[in-house]
């Protein structure tokens, strides 16, 4: 939409160019002449002021959507690593949890012999 915009404005700003470098009201493009009335450059006018609104509501629009879609993401990229975080210390606290399992398991075993004895 960005995109689209700035050419809008692009075009409209041409047509602008076109009507201030002309003195007269006979204008030549593409190879065609064309001689306009009072109404018709008005309505020129009017269209052309309108693609450049256009153009501009395009550009806003399109700029608005793009920071919406990349607060999205920095908050969907925040909340995964908090995730990741939030895992690791699961991680962690069950491997200590196995380790002194395993400790206690030794322990039993050291200890079964001796009282068999």
């Amino acid at each position: 939409m960005i995109v689209l915009g700035l050419l809008l404005i692009l075009l409209a700003g041409g047509a602008f160019a076109l009507v201030f470098s002309e003195e007269s009201a006979r204008y030549i493009l593409f190879g065609y002449t064309f001689e306009l009335s009072n109404v018709q450059m008005f309505l020129a006018g009017a269209a052309a002021a309108a693609v450049l609104l256009l153009g501009l509501w395009l550009m806003g629009s399109g700029s608005r959507r793009t920071a919406r879609e990349r607060r999205r993401l920095r908050s969907v990229k925040v909340e995964s690593s908090n995730r990741v975080a939030q895992l690791e210390d699961e991680k962690r606290d069950l491997e200590r949890k196995l380790e002194r399992e395993h400790k206690n398991d030794d322990r039993l075993v050291a200890r079964a012999p001796e009282e068999r004895g």
